[in-house]
């Protein structure tokens, strides 16, 4: 062997030695993620992550299904369509009063982010004057379905005393909102900061901000993580690490991002013709996003809670918090994905 090619075979080794993408081949380098509203600021972590080649750099070809609402993701996890998905915190609690037994891997939202928002020209002033009410969510099923739910049971109201209808995250969730044919919605930014730019609707729960979620929840609430059968999880843990230390590199990119700096990344079509409102609400929703990726013992009960003040068949079953997060991943991606 020439000694110019013996070098680049060892710088070669070397590289693979010392590099954590490439330590181990991931069990499934070609895998589908799914998601309810990938526009959404909610699940800004994965944009960011998919467009600054976060996956690519761990090895992984990962293609997004974009779902109309998180519900419909996690039927395409339990149907086996897809493989994983960015989705809501709380599916994992629900799925396994069920009997499905579903894991998160990393937080990737600390708070909710979701508004509820009433057209301000309905007589609508608080969660109590919903009642008969046409209330859009993104999916039926979905968190922000969840968000008025638990809001409406605070109030001595159920989810039969309105009706809900699927709007989804984008355009169209605006466009509804402003003809009228719905009085109120539960979603998230840049829906929300849209609509309260235009003058159009009027806040009556605000789960953005580390205030917002105290009033409401009385503590952080986990909202997106990454989540998947725990099936996968035994089956690939190795393609499960590079998953998540994509995750935590766009976690901590985020921590120093500007609005300019995520303006600058997003497909354009994101900013829906308006850069500036984007900026605005990109800086609304910058709060939400998981400093650590680590779920605090505290906000699973408060997810918990929420969830058991409205659904009766969780108020009903033993649920083991802990089995529906594992935390092995984050830490070793916080130790540099070794």
């Amino acid at each position: 062997m020439r000694i110019g090619t013996l070098a680049a075979a060892l710088g070669a080794a070397l590289m693979l030695a010392v590099s954590p993408a490439s330590a181990q081949q991931a069990e499934k380098p070609k895998l589908t993620l799914g998601v309810g509203g990938k526009p959404l600021l909610y699940y800004l972590p994965l944009t960011i992550a998919e467009r600054k080649g976060f996956f690519k750099d761990e090895g992984l070809d990962v293609t997004i299904n974009d779902f109309g609402g998180g519900a419909k993701s996690l039927q395409a996890l339990i149907g086996g369509s897809i493989d994983v998905v960015t989705g809501a915190y709380e599916h994992t609690i629900r799925m396994q009063a069920k009997g499905q037994d579903i894991v998160s891997v990393i937080e990737l939202g600390r708070f909710p982010g979701i508004v509820l928002v009433a057209r301000k020209d309905r007589p609508i002033t608080s969660v109590k004057d919903l009642k008969g009410a046409k209330i859009g969510v993104t999916a039926p099923g979905s968190s922000t379905n969840f968000f008025v739910n638990f809001l409406l049971a605070k109030e001595g109201l159920k989810p039969e005393d309105v009706a809900f209808i699927g709007v989804g995250g984008g355009a169209s969730a605006v466009a509804q909102m402003k003809r009228g044919e719905i009085d109120a919605m539960s979603n998230l930014d840049p829906v929300i900061t849209k609509l309260e730019d235009d003058g159009d609707v009027k806040v009556l729960a605000d789960s953005r901000s580390e205030a917002g979620n105290d009033k409401i929840f009385g503590g952080a609430n986990p909202a997106a993580v990454l989540y998947m059968k725990r099936d996968f999880v035994e089956a690939n843990p190795v393609t499960t690490q590079k998953l998540v230390n994509a995750f935590y590199r766009t976690l901590t990119w985020l921590k120093t991002a500007t609005p300019e700096d995520v303006a600058a990344v997003v497909p354009e079509e994101y900013l829906l013709g308006d850069r500036a409102l984007y900026l605005s609400a990109v800086k609304n929703s910058l709060p939400i996003y998981s400093r650590t990726g680590v779920i605090p013992a505290q906000g699973m009960k408060n997810a918990l809670a929420m969830l058991v003040e409205f659904d009766p068949e969780l108020k009903a079953a033993t649920i083991d918090l802990p089995k529906t997060f594992d935390d092995r991943f984050v830490a070793k991606a916080a130790a540099g994905g070794k």
